[in-house]
């Protein structure tokens, strides 16, 4: 693990990619800084990171695109098998490079509350407690963008993915509530998930039967609620949304509430999508 390591960072800081992505990382930052602690006037720090959340559509993309798609388009992900290490151990280590990647401009981003407390009053607490969230909030992106990498072996097609992927969990509440949030409507959207989702395991484990087992159980079980009782399905679409959406948890930070529940939502988040990598891979390795 620690080979892939060193040989993943020896990769993005002999090339382009580590200093795109630091270079657009602190132009959001600067520009959210420039916006709301230098003409606003503003001492909250955390404003700024609620405000460049919105540039991981673009950043996370360009991080994440390659990370294994590249080893597939090159075939050199047959080396990888090669080597006398599992699956988990190579997507763990690419996982780990990517994330020392994202902090390094982190590094410099702590500096800005520390930086603006010389000039006026920075709650120093509220702002490196959003920092943190927002380290751990990216690194569950990062591993959703790494599963997604690891879906094909086009860079740009892996990046065209993430970005709405990205973009729909960052509007998803909204659509939520604009789409419905009646009874009928919400129940028509989980019927819709259940099929995506379907979908989904199918494409993993190449297995009909399951993937459609599955969907079916999951319609199945949203119908007969229904019918049993419409009601608890008024504003169900909504609220569901707000839970799994990254970006609304952020937000509880940024007013100032250290939400250890949103954390561990993180760090399932990452484990759950490092774990479909891995299968992703493991199908490709033995097929």
């Amino acid at each position: 693990m620690i080979a892939v390591l060193k040989h993943e960072l020896s990769g993005y800081f002999h090339s382009l990619t580590a200093y795109i992505f630091s270079a657009f990382l602190l132009a959001f930052v600067g520009i959210g800084a420039l916006i709301y602690n230098i003409q606003s006037a503003v001492a909250n720090f955390e404003y700024v990171l609620g405000y460049v959340c919105l540039g991981f559509v673009v950043i996370i993309p360009i991080l994440t695109m390659r990370v294994i798609a590249e080893e597939r388009k090159q075939k050199t992900d047959q080396l990888l098998y090669s080597l006398p290490l599992g699956t988990s151990q190579i997507v763990v280590g690419k996982y780990l490079a990517l994330l020392v990647v994202y902090l390094v401009p982190l590094c410099i981003v702590a500096l800005y509350p520390l930086i603006f407390a010389q000039f006026g009053e920075v709650y120093l607490l509220t702002s490196y407690g959003s920092l943190f969230a927002f380290f751990v909030m990216g690194a569950a992106m990062i591993a959703v963008g790494t599963f997604i990498s690891s879906l094909t072996e086009n860079q740009g097609f892996a990046a065209g993915i993430a970005i709405p992927v990205i973009l729909l969990n960052y509007y998803s509440v909204t659509l939520a509530e604009y789409v419905s949030a009646t009874a009928s409507g919400s129940a028509s959207a989980l019927l819709l998930i259940a099929v995506l989702f379907g979908f989904t395991i199918r494409h993993l484990t190449k297995n009909q039967n399951l993937a459609y087992g599955i969907s079916f159980l999951i319609m199945l079980a949203v119908v007969v609620l229904y019918f049993a009782d419409s009601s608890k399905f008024e504003g169900l679409l909504p609220d569901i949304m707000t839970k799994l959406s990254l970006f609304e948890r952020f937000y509880t930070f940024v007013n100032g509430v250290f939400d250890l529940t949103a954390i561990i939502y993180y760090v399932t988040v990452i484990v759950f999508f490092l774990f479909l990598s891995v299968q992703s891979l493991e199908k490709r390795r033995y097929n």
